[in-house]
């Protein structure tokens, strides 16, 4: 696949990353606490019924400058404490709000760095979670974790803990390049690790990679999945760097030593892509690659892949996203609702009320629609407008109007090759998952558009 200097032109503008419908963007202040539990109550008569459980750990030992996260520096053992409790507070306020008979499909711990705080905490919410919820027996429960602080024994703990797969940041086996972006090397070597959480029974395990980072060279990142095709994880995810230092200011360090330019950034991705699919990983979404007979490239095979702020996963597995923590947000059926960034406020907020909710957004019924048409896109590549409209009610028509559905606004997408459009179906080919938000960007009818508010789309 051949990327020219015109095409990163026409296609990489900013846009949103459709990681929510509507975006992150659109919530607001005026989305309650009372908001929050009315949202609640009524996730129990919504689907998905199954419950996936989001905890932040926003505690970091150190910043790394490309980091678009909540986080916070290395805490104070009292205040890594008085924040446990605040998680298990929240925790135990929403369990009595929802029913007893749904059940815990999915559990991600995410930050932040969730591995670099003792096992005993981990154990202690662990614990606590299973006292409040009824979760299934073939559960997904997964952790991000930093290769930087994760010792052998830490697997045993959490393995004894139920985790059974696990994510690990690598970001770049180059060392210089994780120097200039302020991160630490692994502890011990990525392969042995992997090697050593298969043995403890842990499936899908994940490597993650961003490109776009300083010092990156197509060169280097070329031996960067060289190694990781030699160790061979279950999934390998190579994250495009989304440079919004207006968002995250440590960002502007890297200026001064230098980003790679579009053009440069898409032939790493490129690159990387044609070595992963030569070494047998299937390309699914826009940025993962998995090994055939992960449940990942199955659901993808059958479109039935999902994705949610947490990252892709299966409509099996998936479910209305309860999110605890500081800046965690949840996911429901009618609603988001995003908790306090600072940890000190929304340990304060959840020590006077249980919950800590700063700002949310109730969709209507035409924004539900409009979300389900943006995952078709952004997970399976393919929407077919006339299941959607059947899903929801609604003739062929209505749907379209309610989309402001435009058939000359494909007409670029489709000479480019990058879709088809034929019989009220839109198929993105492989090079149109490089345009994904592009293609998404003209089926959403209330998008804002301009410089500063997004990431560039490719």
């Amino acid at each position: 696949m051949e990327i020219s200097a015109d095409f990163l032109h026409k296609y990489n503008i900013s846009g949103p990353r459709y990681t929510s419908y509507p975006p992150a963007n659109f919530f607001n202040k005026g989305f309650t606490t009372s908001d929050y539990i009315s949202a609640l109550r009524a996730s129990n008569q919504q689907k998905p019924a199954n419950i996936s459980l989001y905890i932040h750990i926003p505690f970091c030992p150190q910043r790394c400058h490309f980091c678009g996260c909540s986080t916070v520096i290395a805490q104070r053992k009292l205040v890594v404490e008085r924040y446990i409790q605040a998680l298990k507070t929240e925790m135990k306020l929403v369990s009595s709000l929802l029913d007893d008979s749904r059940r815990v499909t999915q559990i991600h711990w995410g930050g932040g760095t969730p591995n670099s705080i003792s096992m005993i905490y981990i154990r202690e919410i662990m614990d606590w979670v299973r006292t409040h919820f009824t979760i299934n027996e073939n559960a997904e429960i997964a952790m991000e974790c930093s290769p930087a602080y994760l010792d052998y024994r830490h697997i045993d703990q959490l393995s004894e803990m139920g985790f059974n797969r696990i994510s690990l940041g690598i970001q770049d086996f180059r060392e210089d390049v994780l120097k200039v972006v302020n991160r630490e090397v692994p502890r011990h070597p990525v392969k042995d690790v992997v090697n050593y959480l298969r043995d403890k029974g842990f499936k899908g395990i994940n490597l993650d990679f961003i490109y776009g980072l300083p010092l990156q060279t197509p060169e280097s990142f070329r031996h960067t999945i060289e190694q990781a095709i030699d160790i061979r994880p279950d999934r390998i995810v190579t994250f495009s760097y989304a440079h919004v230092p207006w968002v995250k200011e440590a960002q502007k360090q890297l200026e001064t030593i230098g980003l790679p330019d579009a053009n440069d950034k898409m032939n790493l991705f490129l690159q990387a892509t044609a070595q992963l699919k030569e070494a047998g990983y299937c390309a699914i979404g826009i940025d993962h690659f998995t090994l055939p007979d992960d449940d990942l490239t199955k659901a993808y095979t059958n479109k039935q892949l999902h994705r949610n702020f947490q990252g892709y996963c299966t409509l099996e597995t998936t479910g209305q996203v309860y999110a605890f923590g500081s800046s965690s947000i949840s996911q429901l059926w009618g609603a988001y609702a995003q908790n306090y960034k600072e940890i000190a406020k929304y340990m304060e907020s959840v020590e006077a009320c249980g919950t800590a909710i700063e700002r949310g957004y109730k969709l209507s019924k035409s924004e539900q629609i409009v979300r389900a048409v943006i995952n078709c896109i952004m997970c399976n590549g393919l929407l077919n407008l006339v299941e959607i409209a059947s899903e929801f009610g609604l003739s062929i028509h209505e749907l379209k109007e309610l989309l402001s559905f435009d058939p000359s606004r494909f007409d670029d997408f489709i000479e480019d090759g990058l879709m088809n459009l034929d019989n009220n179906e839109i198929h993105l080919t492989e090079k149109g998952f490089l345009c994904a938000r592009n293609i998404a960007m003209a089926l959403d009818p209330a998008l804002k558009t301009g410089e500063g508010i997004y990431s560039r789309t490719v």
